[in-house]
């Protein structure tokens, strides 16, 4: 295949191939140790979108333009859909089952029902649309990378605003990851309701601070 500018490969092609509309999934949060696993489903229209240009992986962008690229692919986008998954399910459940319950959840909640879905790196049991995954494929699939942004910012504005609830973690500045300055505060203040205790690093912090407690008698 020819390839396109703005990422736009695998979306022309299977439009063309009468396989469209497009989905892109992806997600943020998964390996963050507070807070929900986040989950975003995003259908672009096939042309280019002079605006989006630079688009590529959340991650791979600062704060401020996921913000700009976030407010451009909310207004440009045919349908999107964003879900959190908490942490006290993906204690329940497991890290794998959250996100791929994600997954479904967020491709059931477009309003347009997509006639493929593109997602980044691996299988999703129980789609109801043909699946392909794809290696990279936030920076390599657009509506990937849409979703991507999506994800990221829905989830870091989320995180922030739970900071304010749990102010001892200061989640505002690592948005629920391992950090060394989390793990201690957990060591401090003890793991709170947002975090997955599931998680050995967190397990391993809170019961350092319930021995502590518990000395402290």
């Amino acid at each position: 295949m020819r390839r396109l500018k703005q990422l736009r490969t695998y979306e022309v092609a299977l439009d063309k191939a009468g396989l469209g509309p497009v989905a892109g999934i992806d997600e943020a949060g998964r390996g963050a140790c507070f807070g929900p696993i986040t989950i975003a489903a995003c259908v672009l229209p096939p042309q280019p979108i002079a605006v989006l240009e630079g688009l590529t992986d959340s991650k791979k962008l600062t704060p401020k333009r996921r913000e700009e690229l976030y407010a451009v692919v909310v207004d440009t986008a045919l349908a999107y859909s964003v879900i959190h998954i908490p942490a006290a399910e993906i204690d329940r459940r497991g890290i794998q089952n959250a996100n791929l319950d994600g997954a479904r959840r967020a491709v059931a909640a477009l309003d347009i029902a997509p006639g493929y879905v593109l997602i980044d790196a691996f299988y999703i049991p129980g789609l109801t649309a043909p699946q392909l995954p794809v290696i990279g494929g936030d920076y390599t699939a657009r509506c990937i990378a849409a979703a991507s942004v999506l994800a990221k910012v829905s989830r870091d504005r989320l995180v922030t605003e739970m900071g304010e609830e749990y102010p001892g973690y200061g989640v505002d500045k690592h948005k629920g990851y391992s950090t060394r300055a989390h793990l201690d505060a957990v060591r401090r203040h003890g793991a709170s309701a947002e975090h997955r205790y599931t998680y050995a690093n967190v397990a391993a912090a809170h019961e350092k601070y319930m021995r502590s407690t518990h000395d402290e008698r």
